[in-house]
C-alpha cells in the first residue's frame, strides 16, 4: 500500500492554457509559446508544483498536439522553474488518440494527464456569450460539440499507458465522472497503473459530474472506497465553481488544480489576468486552512516522480 500523503500539504496544479476556451473568450488566454512560457512559470513563482501544459497555434490559438508545438517553451519553463511539468494526452477532443500521446510520448514527462473514460463534452452553451469571434474556427468549434463524444475507450486508454509508462512517466488521472473512477479501479486490478495515484476529479464540464458539493463528496467517498490509501486526490472545478471547489477539496485533505485552462475568472465578474492571479488565490485559501503549499520537492516525493532530470526536453 502506498503511504498516506504528509497532513497539511497540499499540490497545486496549474492548468496555463487547454483546449476548451478560445481566444475571443479573454485577452490573457496564452496562445504563443512566449505566452504559455510566462504564464506557466509565473504560476510556479506563485506556488504551483505541477505546471499542466498543452500547446496551441501561435497565429489562430487553435489547439496543436505536435511535438513541434511544444518544443518552443518546454526547455524555457524547464530551465527558469523547478515545477514538474504535466503534458496533456487530452488534447483536443476532436483528435485520435494516436495524435493526442505524440508529445508524452516525445519528451517523457514526469507527469501526463489520461482520461479515465468516454463523455459527451459540451462547449455549445458558450457560443451564444459572444456576438462576434476574433477566428473563423472558434464558433463552430463549439458549436459542434452539441453532437460530440469524447472518446476514452478502454483500447485508448491501455494505448496511452503502454505508450508511455516505460518512460518513468506518471499519470494525472482525469476523471469527469464517477464510472472514471471505477475504471480506474479496473486497471489497477489488472496491474496496469501503479500506486499512488494521482486522480484529478473534475467538476462542472457538461456532460461530467456537476458542481454541488454533493457531487465532490460522492466522488471523494467513491474513490475512497474503491482506492483506499492507493490514491493522492485532486479537484478541478470549471468557471466560477473552481475556488468553491478548490476550499471544499482543500478542507477534507485534497489537492487542487487551478489556471486559466478550467476558468477564466477570478472572481465574479472579473477576467484573471494570468494562471498565477488563480494560484495565489488558491494558495490564500491553502494557507487560511493552516495547510501549506507543497513544494515541486514535496509533490515529486508524494507522487512517486521521476525528477525533472529524467524528461526528455
Amino acid at each position: 500500500m502506498a503511504t498516506l500523503q504528509p497532513q497539511g500539504k497540499v499540490i497545486i496544479t496549474c492548468a496555463v492554457t487547454g483546449a476548451i476556451h478560445t481566444p475571443t473568450m479573454s485577452p490573457y488566454l496564452p496562445i504563443t509559446p512566449d505566452q504559455i512560457a510566462a504564464d506557466a512559470i509565473g504560476a510556479a513563482e506563485a506556488g504551483a508544483a505541477i505546471l499542466h501544459l498543452h500547446a496551441r497555434d501561435p497565429e489562430t490559438g487553435k489547439p496543436d498536439q505536435t511535438p513541434e508545438a511544444f518544443a518552443p517553451f518546454l526547455p524555457r519553463i524547464k530551465q527558469a522553474t523547478d515545477a514538474a511539468i504535466n503534458i496533456t494526452t487530452g488534447g483536443s477532443p476532436y483528435m485520435k488518440v494516436e495524435e493526442r500521446v505524440l508529445p508524452a510520448a516525445t519528451y517523457k514527462p514526469e507527469v501526463a494527464s489520461l482520461n479515465m473514460g468516454s463523455i459527451n463534452f459540451g462547449l455549445f452553451h458558450l457560443a451564444p456569450k459572444y456576438d462576434t469571434f476574433k477566428h473563423d474556427w472558434e464558433k463552430p468549434h463549439l458549436e459542434a460539440t452539441r453532437d460530440l463524444v469524447f472518446r476514452n475507450s478502454f483500447k485508448d486508454i491501455e494505448y496511452i499507458l503502454e505508450t508511455c509508462y516505460g518512460n518513468g512517466t506518471r499519470f494525472e488521472f482525469e476523471c469527469y465522472d464517477i464510472a472514471h473512477l471505477y475504471n480506474l479501479a479496473h486497471f489497477a486490478d489488472r496491474g496496469l497503473v501503479k500506486p499512488p495515484f494521482f486522480v484529478q476529479s473534475v467538476f462542472g464540464l457538461l456532460g461530467g459530474i456537476g458542481t454541488h458539493p454533493e457531487d465532490v463528496m460522492h466522488m471523494k467517498r467513491t474513490a475512497d472506497r474503491l482506492l483506499g490509501t492507493d490514491y493522492r486526490w485532486s479537484v478541478l472545478g470549471a468557471g466560477a465553481s473552481q475556488l468553491r471547489i478548490a476550499a471544499q477539496a482543500a478542507a477534507l485533505g485534497g489537492n487542487v488544480r487551478v489556471g486559466l485552462e478550467d476558468s477564466l475568472w477570478a472572481g465574479k465578474g472579473k477576467l484573471a489576468t494570468c494562471s498565477a492571479d488563480q494560484v495565489r488565490m488558491a494558495r490564500q485559501i491553502i494557507e487560511g486552512l493552516g495547510m501549506t503549499v507543497a513544494t515541486p520537492t514535496e509533490a515529486r516525493e508524494i507522487l512517486s516522480l521521476k525528477g525533472g532530470d529524467n524528461v526528455a526536453f
